[in-house]
């Protein structure tokens, strides 16, 4: 594992109580900060946490509630102090259906975490951020946001919202200390294949060309770096994990 500092640093991760939260934040505590794991799943979070050890904090939160975020913010701030980076990982894929076939109350749910709980989250941070003028924001969006996977409009709208709204806040913060970047992965293997089909995941695996799907390790060694300090001149950026199937 390549030595990454991020000695000192406090970082916020949501979704933080499995998967690729839950790696990005482990390669965090390994670079030497310390991190809060947002999750609503209160009793995951816990264990994550527990886990993780010392320098692990759990918050339960919905990402979707405006005023769950606003508090979990309060309470990570008087514990923390300090608030270096953001990582937006919290989602869902939402069912695998043909658009005209699509429930609209499923459509709704993935918008509302996906899209609108990334939106809370960055809009409560970002002013913490803007008062020390230092900050890493990492949105987790997907190729899925590029390229368009039939069978999940919903989630492959959401991610491609997630890419845009990463580059409008880069650029509204770039006069300033605060970067804002986000990463594209192929299907990573975690827990989220549970809500998929075996042929959507089939089908995303014929996808790459590598053959195989990616690690949360892999995801969680680029996200980390996005996180520090060395992460000076890229902001409103997209950094792809594709196993070379993204093709711009």
């Amino acid at each position: 594992m390549n030595q990454l500092d991020f000695q000192g640093r406090h970082a916020i991760v949501t979704g933080g109580a499995a998967g690729l939260g839950l790696a990005i934040a482990q390669r965090l505590l390994a670079s030497g900060g310390s991190v809060s794991l947002w999750d609503r799943d209160q009793a995951a979070g816990r264990q994550a946490a527990e886990r993780l050890g010392a320098s692990a904090t759990f918050v339960q939160v919905d990402v979707a509630d405006e005023t769950s975020v606003r508090e979990a913010l309060q309470s990570t701030v008087r514990r923390s102090r300090r608030i270096d980076a953001l990582v937006n990982g919290a989602g869902i894929t939402g069912p695998n259906v043909k658009l005209w076939e699509y429930p609209l109350g499923s459509w709704r749910q993935v918008m509302d975490v996906n899209l609108t709980g990334l939106f809370l989250c960055c809009r409560e941070v970002v002013p913490v951020m803007r008062e020390a003028n230092y900050g890493r924001i990492v949105n987790i969006a997907s190729v899925a946001g590029k390229d368009g996977n039939p069978n999940a409009s919903a989630y492959s709208a959401s991610k491609a919202a997630v890419i845009a709204l990463t580059k409008s806040l880069g650029k509204e913060l770039a006069d300033g200390g605060v970067r804002v970047n986000c990463v594209t992965p192929a299907a990573v293997k975690t827990a989220i294949f549970d809500q998929m089909t075996e042929e959507h995941i089939a089908f995303m695996l014929s996808k790459i060309p590598m053959g195989r799907f990616g690690t949360p390790e892999e995801v969680a060694a680029m996200v980390a770096w996005l996180c520090t300090e060395e992460c000076s001149f890229s902001t409103g950026a997209t950094f792809d994990l594709s196993g070379g199937r993204a093709t711009y």
